[in-house]
């Protein structure tokens, strides 16, 4: 929990630096702003990613939560592995706009549309890490077929043991 939680604080450092990049009038907080977003992801985003998704990994298949026993294990996995692809698949992005910033100054117009989505991204991404929060706070009840035979033969298991 404390990797995804440290995903999640780092995307909502990443998106305050996207809106500080798109709105400031100043070209050094621009440029700062790029270069630093560039940073946050490789140096923090990503290995809080990747950690994320192996102590999830291990704690699902190392304790009674399993891995396919609880449909909210499921939804967290079917959310956190797609929302890892895609971090990996907008590395570019955000190293293109800080290579830009590192070269040339920032106008307002200049690299909109790439600006725009990086913000779009890490809102997104927000969002998908707010659910997966909630889940692993609440573990709403609901085991899956698969759950519900384990858990029938840990309980028939004892009994056939006297």
């Amino acid at each position: 929990m404390t990797s995804s939680l440290g995903w999640f604080g780092a995307v909502a450092a990443f998106l305050a630096l996207a809106v500080a990049g798109i709105r400031s009038p100043d070209p050094l907080s621009v440029r700062a702003a790029y270069l630093s977003m560039d940073t946050t992801a490789w140096a923090v985003i990503v290995p809080l990613c990747i950690a994320t998704l192996v102590t999830g990994l291990v704690q699902s298949l190392g304790t009674l939560w399993g891995l396919v026993r609880h449909y909210w294990v499921i939804a967290k996995l079917v959310l956190t592995v797609p929302a890892s692809a895609i971090l990996l698949l907008r590395m570019r992005p955000i190293s293109y706009l800080a290579d830009v910033a590192s070269t040339r100054v920032l106008a307002a117009g200049d690299e909109r549309q790439v600006r725009i989505q990086l913000i779009a991204n890490a809102g997104a991404a927000l969002f998908v890490l707010l659910v997966t929060t909630v889940l692993s706070i609440y573990k709403p009840r609901g085991l899956t077929p698969y759950g519900q035979r384990t858990l029938r033969a840990e309980r028939i298991a004892p009994e056939t043991l006297r």
